[in-house]
């Protein structure tokens, strides 16, 4: 499956120190990993439950991995306690976002 870059745009935006991402976590699954693009929002499965944050900082570690930043780099804007989160990442351009994302995407997920 082929991802194309203005699919992944939708995903993500500039942001003045880096990008922001709009995902869409899905809590207490079987495996933690990046699932695909679910609408405007990339798809994130985490074994975490969502109590206590749990999810949220899983999500961030996915993340930080995918964009290979420091954790302290990834910080949740919006949505701290909906499925449905906007989630900044520093340090990290655009064009670099859209390469990353769609390489992680191209993966056989299994």
């Amino acid at each position: 499956m082929t991802i194309e870059a203005q699919e992944l745009r939708t995903v993500l935006s500039a942001t003045p120190g880096g990008v922001a991402v709009r995902v869409k976590v899905v809590p207490g699954a079987s495996r933690t990993r990046v699932a695909g693009i679910l609408g405007d929002r990339l798809k994130l499965t985490v074994a975490a439950p969502p109590s206590g944050g749990r999810a949220n900082e899983a999500a961030c570690r996915v993340l930080s991995e995918l964009f290979g930043v420091s954790q302290r780099h990834v910080q949740i804007v919006a949505g701290h306690g909906q499925p449905q989160k906007t989630v900044e990442i520093a340090g990290v351009a655009l064009c670099r976002a859209v390469e990353l994302l769609a390489k992680a995407l191209a993966e056989p997920r299994g």
